[in-house]
C-alpha cells in the first residue's frame, strides 16, 4: 500500500510503498476512502505526542471506509462495510470502558499515534467490535471522516460536557475544525455564538455556521470582548484551539458560574497554562475537559445529521490526494477542513 511516513519527528513527510497490514484478533483492516487532515496529526509530527515511539511513522486519526479484513473474533461486521471510528479506540474491558467512559479507557489505542494511522490505503482497527460506527448509506465518506475526532469531540463537548442550553451565550476560541464544528453544534442547540479567532477568512466561515457574532483576538482582547457582546459574560466557553493565551481568555470571558470547556491540546512544548485560578474561585467557575465521544454514544450525532440539522459536510472546504498530504500538513494554514482521499488499490 501507499502511505505517508516520516522518519523522526518533524523530518521530512514522504508517500512510500509500506506493507499492506493484517487484521489482528478481534481487530480490523479499514479501506481508507477518506481521512482528516487535523492539527493533532501536526502536534504529533513535531513530538508533541509522547505515545509516538517507534518510526517511521504514520499519521492520521480521523477516517472512514470500508471493511476489507475481519480478523479472528470479530462478530458484529462483515467486509464491505461502511464505518467510521472515534479516535480514541476503546479495549472495552477497562473500567473506564465497562463505566460506558470508552473516550477515556485506561487502554486506549489512537490510529496515528499509538500505531501507524489512515493517511494510507490501509488501517488497521484494534477491539472492532466496541470501536466500529456503521454509516448511513447515503453519508459522504469525506463527511464521516471528519466525524471520528473533530466533529464527534466538538459534540460532547457542546453538549455532554457544556451542557449548552437553549438562548445561552456561548464562546468559541479557535476556529478551525473542532472550533467550527462547535460553532454550529452550539448553534444548532439554540445558543448564541461567539466566535473568536485571529483569522478573518475564519471568523467569515463562523458566521456562515451560525454565530450571531466574531471577535478578531488580533485587534482587541477577546475576554473583554466576549464579556461586552454577552453583556456580562458568557455562560460556556470553548478553547478549541489548545494554548496558554486561548485557555486565559476563554475562562475571563465567563459570567459567574460559567463552564468552560478545554478541548485544545495544550502539549508541554507551549508551556503549562497559567489560568486565572483566582476567576475560578470568586465566580465558582467549572473548568471541564473533553476528549472524544465513544463509539455507543454517536446515536444522537448521528440523527441530527441524517436529519439536517448538523451539516459537517459543509466544513469540508477541499479534497485532496494521498501525494498532496505532505505539504498540507506542513503548512496547516487553511480555512476549514481538508480531506484526504487515497488511491483505490485491491489489498
Amino acid at each position: 500500500m501507499q502511505a505517508v511516513m516520516y522518519e523522526a519527528f518533524g523530518a521530512p513527510l514522504e508517500v512510500r510503498e509500506a506493507p499492506d497490514p493484517v487484521a489482528p484478533s478481534g481487530g480490523v483492516v479499514i479501506r481508507v476512502e477518506a481521512t482528516g487532515l487535523c492539527r493533532s496529526d501536526w502536534h504529533g509530527w513535531q513530538g508533541h505526542d509522547a505515545d509516538i515511539t517507534v518510526f517511521p511513522h504514520v499519521p492520521g486519526h480521523e477516517l472512514a471506509g470500508t471493511v476489507a479484513e475481519l480478523g479472528p473474533g470479530v462478530t458484529g461486521w462483515k467486509p464491505g462495510a461502511r464505518v467510521t471510528v472515534p479516535f480514541v479506540c476503546a479495549c472495552g474491558r477497562c473500567r473506564s470502558c465497562l463505566n460506558g467512559d470508552q473516550q477515556v479507557c485506561e487502554n486506549q489505542t489512537q490510529p496515528g499515534f499509538t500505531h501507524w494511522g489512515s493517511f494510507a490505503e490501509y488501517v488497521v482497527i484494534e477491539n472492532a467490535d466496541v470501536n466500529l460506527v456503521g454509516m448511513p448509506d447515503e453519508m459522504a465518506f469525506t463527511t464521516a471522516a471528519g466525524l471520528g475526532c473533530r466533529f464527534a469531540t466538538a459534540f460532547r463537548a457542546v453538549v455532554a460536557q457544556g451542557r449548552v442550553a437553549p438562548g445561552e451565550w456561548v464562546a468559541v476560541h479557535g476556529c478551525g475544525g473542532v472550533g467550527l464544528s462547535a460553532v454550529m453544534i452550539a448553534a444548532a442547540a439554540g445558543a448564541r455564538v461567539i466566535a473568536v479567532d485571529v483569522s478573518a477568512a475564519s471568523l467569515d466561515l463562523a458566521s456562515r455556521l451560525g454565530a450571531v457574532a466574531t471577535v478578531d483576538a488580533s485587534e482587541t482582547d477577546a475576554a473583554t470582548a466576549v464579556r461586552d457582546i454577552s453583556e456580562g459574560g458568557v455562560q460556556v466557553s470553548l478553547d478549541a484551539l489548545g494554548s496558554p493565551a486561548t485557555a486565559r481568555a476563554s475562562i475571563a470571558g465567563l459570567r459567574r458560574r460559567g463552564r468552560h470547556v478545554q478541548v485544545g491540546l495544550l502539549p508541554t512544548a507551549a508551556g503549562r497554562a497559567d489560568l486565572p485560578m483566582e476567576l475560578v474561585i470568586a465566580h465558582e467557575l467549572e473548568i471541564l475537559g473533553s476528549h472524544g465521544m465513544a463509539a455507543h454514544a454517536y446515536g444522537p450525532m448521528m440523527a441530527m445529521v441524517r436529519a439536517g440539522t448538523l451539516r459537517p459536510d459543509l466544513l469540508v472546504s477541499r479534497t485532496i490526494g494521498l501525494g498532496d498530504a505532505p505539504a498540507a500538513l506542513a503548512a496547516m494554514n487553511t480555512p476549514g477542513v481538508t480531506m484526504i482521499v487515497p488511491p483505490r488499490h485491491p489489498m
